[in-house]
């Protein structure tokens, strides 16, 4: 985390990447700021949502009421259909989240995702390089870096078209880990878990060249799930704010062990939570059986079909 306003060089050429193909209002439209953020004193963090759920699902009763608490300014996506469909359009809306709240800052960004809401930016900056010097900290909690096999498994025989793209194998975790996995200049944090039951294995989470932290390497008794690390885990939340709210990415050191004895993060309430909880994975379970299920993955743009490239 950093307070430094972005400054490039005049003479500095730019990269923008391929042409949106999203229309600009839609774009716009996708994009929510509840900051004032031509007076931030502070980086934004932007929020991204995972497969099947809109951010305020995901966010309303965990990040944003944190955020709110602690004066951290936040901004966040909403991309069409729940982010069911196809990951390259999705992901459009984090590359324009980014650039509009860089313009109106005069910062740098902070991307914090979780599942699919930690791969679409990952995507943006593997494919739109000016993006790269706009970010600050990436931190995902409990990423679809690598796909899935569990994932695998939901495509048998078909399955949703963001669900085909994060499969184990798929063309599309190939096309965005390809050239590197991470950029200079952002700092990396990943927060994931042993007991992970969707992104599998575990270690399919993590992202080469980032600080990856599984809530068991502080609570080696932590029994968080996907779904506990994207909401109320205690552990994740605290390497969170910890990544955000410090130079460089998360340090496990600087986390009070007294966390392991807490069953839900600071300003999640727990009266409210299993409601909260279940309304959530309701939606899930309704989006995986009713949204459109093609017999193949979407096909990779032409910007990105020839990833061998650096």
């Amino acid at each position: 985390m950093s307070a430094s306003v972005l400054t490039a060089p005049a003479h500095a050429a730019v990269d923008t990447g391929p042409p949106l193909s999203v229309r600009p209002a839609a774009l716009a439209a996708g994009l929510h700021c509840p900051a004032d953020l031509e007076h931030t004193t502070r980086e934004v963090v932007l929020l991204v949502p995972g497969t099947t759920m809109t951010a305020v699902e995901a966010y309303s009763w965990t990040y944003m009421p944190a955020f709110d608490a602690l004066g951290i300014p936040y901004c966040y996506v909403e991309p069409p259909d729940r982010s069911m469909g196809d990951i390259q359009v999705s992901a459009e809306y984090s590359v324009y989240g980014i650039r509009e709240i860089h313009r109106r800052t005069g910062r740098k960004v902070q991307i914090l995702g979780w599942s699919q809401g930690g791969t679409q930016p990952r995507w943006a900056l593997r494919w739109w390089p000016d993006l790269r010097a706009m970010v600050d900290d990436y931190v995902g909690i409990t990423p679809s870096a690598h796909g899935g096999r569990s994932v695998n498994v939901l495509c048998t025989p078909n399955c949703p078209p963001s669900f085909w793209q994060q499969r184990d194998g798929a063309e599309f975790e190939a096309a965005m880990n390809s050239g590197r996995e991470t950029f200079p200049g952002i700092d990396y944090t990943v927060v994931w878990t042993h007991f992970e039951q969707v992104v599998t294995p575990a270690e399919h989470s993590t992202i080469a060249g980032a600080t990856n932290i599984a809530t068991q390497d502080i609570c080696p008794s932590n029994t968080g799930d996907h779904f506990a690390l994207g909401t109320y885990d205690p552990v994740a939340y605290a390497v969170v704010l910890d990544a955000l709210t410090h130079a460089g990415p998360a340090d496990p050191a600087r986390i009070d062990r007294s966390v392991c004895g807490r069953s839900y993060s600071p300003f999640v309430d727990p009266i409210t939570m299993p409601l909260s909880l279940a309304r959530m994975m309701a939606n899930v379970t309704e989006q995986y059986l009713t949204y459109l299920r093609p017999d193949r993955e979407p096909p990779l743009r032409d910007y990105a079909r020839h990833y061998a490239r650096s």
